[in-house]
């Protein structure tokens, strides 16, 4: 514990006590967002070429997935959805003040990003759905599920994109590159 005389020493020095960077994404988080990056990429590029391994990399991803979604209830202060799902309007009205280049900076997901956490994890849980269902007797070979399959797929690419440009813009306008943030878990407190 700190004490009164510490503390009128560090604010006459003009040193504050507090560290400049603070470690926001635990290693739960960091390692499941770099392997689904991974898996995702691979099971893209398997899918017709590859089926085994498509398969095999679909189940890991899942598992990956439900960890997650667990972590997101039971982890980290800025792992649990608690702390980053916010309402619509709430997502809008940081996407406009992004458009104006004035969006609050948060520590850990902003509102926009939260949001794309939740729809990420659900079309990669509809991803594994479908793609379970293609292997099973009742499901394989029936169209709807192929394409559902597909249009999830491409879609999730499509999020994708949205979330990189995103990460971009948001590195630009608070001036922090948010990527190495995800790679080391820390970013600048203030």
């Amino acid at each position: 514990m700190r004490s009164a005389e510490h503390e009128m020493l560090g604010s006459l020095t003009g040193r504050d006590e507090r560290p400049e960077r603070i470690k926001v994404w635990d290693p739960v988080v960091r390692l499941f967002h770099w392997a689904l990056m991974g898996l995702f990429a691979f099971s893209f590029f398997t899918g017709d070429e590859w089926k085994s391994a498509h398969i095999l990399s679909g189940y890991v991803i899942g598992s990956l997935v439900a960890i997650r979604v667990l972590w997101g209830f039971f982890g980290s202060e800025h792992a649990r959805f608690v702390n980053f799902v916010r309402n619509p309007l709430t997502v809008l009205g940081f996407l406009a003040d992004t458009a104006r280049m004035r969006a609050k900076r948060y520590i850990g997901h902003n509102p926009a990003g939260g949001f794309m956490v939740i729809a990420l994890l659900l079309m990669i849980v509809g991803i594994v759905t479908t793609g379970y269902m293609m292997t099973t007797d009742t499901y394989w070979g029936v169209e709807w599920v192929e394409d559902t399959h597909k249009t999830l797929v491409y879609s999730t690419l499509a999020l994708i994109v949205l979330h990189v440009l995103g990460v971009l813009l948001a590195s630009i306008e608070h001036r922090e590159n948010l990527v190495r943030a995800m790679i080391t878990g820390w970013k600048r407190r203030n």
